[in-house]
């Protein structure tokens, strides 16, 4: 047999969990030059409260093709994108908790390339998402391009039948190595909560007991509904093939999430910047001069937005200030200012540009869910994982310095999470990347996702 036909397979499940989110690219590259997973047509199941689908504005495409240089000019909200330019990633599954709503639901085919006129990476998708940043170029501007193929799919919490197992329970009843349903078998220790949802197993899958959980039955009462395990596992099985490698990709922000901008401006000042940095949409069905032209009207009001605070860095006098609130749709930069220099003379107006590019048609989600919502997600994730072919590799981002996932909440969760992985695909090579990170003496803020 040719050595090529060969598939390189992990002993164990390999699991890196990172703080931040873009840190992850690291690992995947890793195993593509080890060739567990391919160099291109990687597939992707992506849980996450945010689609982290932007793209560096100002990088260039080339950048892609300098593994260093790209780690170090990515973020939180854009690292997906690039790797699908340099050909490694064509398909993603954006699996979102209700409250997250950045990109319509559904299916969204679109081409990743490379700006002719710019040189930068951009997209064809006319979605808000990607609108409201001047991503989008038409399909004639792109060179070198990259098909992608995303499902936005969103996920609910699973109904608890009897009552929500706790974290703490959760942490105390899960034994180290478990391999069946939740964590194991009663005589593992683990006895389990009954939850309802519909679960068929996936075609191919080798589980054959997907409709109950330690000989629990699953009710129909949800049926089909948007957001039922049952809804998820139809809109992902066909998105998967039982003998191809995929990642699965976890922001803990998934499970509860923050909008650390909104602790750090009152409502007032959050207020303003929703209507300093307002995203004005083209109409439905829009032609392309039009989507041109919005694009070129919003690449124009940021470029403004963004000189605007990084002279105010410099000089955030009243003269200043009044000199840039007298621009069409900036008066109200002289309230705000004024909010901000009441609080804290030294404001930092680069955070403050950072937090009004989170502002357009759809704010960032903030959900600070309760102990049993973190619960029925986890059991939902946990039911439509147990339905689907194994992963390849597990990335995890815990998101927690920057807030997106509460601190008091990111161990917790975390735990939960591994607990389930580990019940249902065996030991896990675990590795907690973050940890060197902590080490390190740096700045942590808040970024735009």
């Amino acid at each position: 047999m040719s050595c090529a036909l060969l598939k390189r397979v992990y002993k164990e499940l390999p699991v890196w969990v990172v703080e931040d989110h873009h840190d992850v690219v690291r690992h995947i590259y890793r195993a593509i030059a080890s060739r567990h997973l391919p160099m291109k047509n990687i597939k992707m199941v992506h849980l996450d409260s945010h689609p982290d689908l932007l793209i560096p504005v100002n990088m260039c495409a080339d950048t892609v093709f300098d593994k260093e240089k790209l780690f170090s000019e990515l973020s939180i909200e854009n690292w997906i994108m690039p790797m699908v330019y340099a050909g490694h990633v064509s398909c993603v599954a954006w699996l979102h908790p209700y409250w997250a709503q950045q990109i319509k639901e559904g299916e969204h085919r679109m081409d990743v390339g490379r700006d002719s006129s710019t040189t930068t990476i951009r997209v064809t998708s006319t979605d808000n998402y990607f609108l409201s940043d001047g991503l989008y170029v038409c399909a004639d501007q792109l060179e070198n391009s990259k098909p992608l193929q995303l499902n936005v799919i969103r996920v609910d919490a699973a109904k608890p039948s009897h009552r929500a197992i706790t974290g703490q329970e959760m942490e105390k009843r899960c034994t180290k190595r478990a391999r069946t349903d939740w964590c194991g078998t009663e005589e593992a220790g683990c006895s389990q909560t009954a939850y309802t949802d519909s679960l068929p197993p996936a075609e191919g899958s080798n589980n054959q007991t997907g409709r109950s959980i330690n000989g629990t039955d699953l009710t129909e009462e949800d049926g089909d509904d948007d957001g039922s395990t049952s809804y998820v596992v139809k809109r992902v099985s066909p998105f998967l093939d039982e003998t191809e490698p995929y990642i699965l990709d976890i922001d803990l922000d998934f499970f509860s999430c923050k909008n650390p901008f909104k602790e750090m401006y009152t409502q007032e000042e959050y207020g303003i910047l929703k209507e300093l940095y307002n995203f004005r949409a083209p109409r439905p069905n829009a032609n392309e001069e039009e989507l041109e032209e919005c694009v070129d009207r919003r690449t124009r009001q940021l470029e403004d937005l963004e000189a605007v605070f990084a002279d105010l860095l410099e000089d955030d006098g009243e003269d200043a200030v009044a000199r840039w609130a007298s621009n069409p749709g900036m008066s109200s930069l002289v309230r705000l200012v004024s909010s901000l220099k009441a609080r804290n003379p030294s404001t930092d107006y680069e955070m403050v540009h950072q937090a009004g590019l989170t502002c357009d048609l759809v704010e960032l989600p903030h959900h600070i869910s309760t102990e049993e919502e973190i619960d029925g997600l986890i059991t939902a994730v946990q039911l439509f994982l147990k339905a689907l072919p194994a992963p390849t590799l597990v990335t995890m981002s815990r998101s927690s310095l920057d807030e997106y996932c509460p601190v008091e909440q990111v161990d917790s969760v975390q735990s939960r999470v591994l607990a389930v992985l580990e019940g249902l695909y065996g030991a896990l090579d675990l590795h907690k990347d973050y940890e060197s990170s902590f080490a390190e003496t740096y700045e942590h803020q808040p970024q735009a996702s």
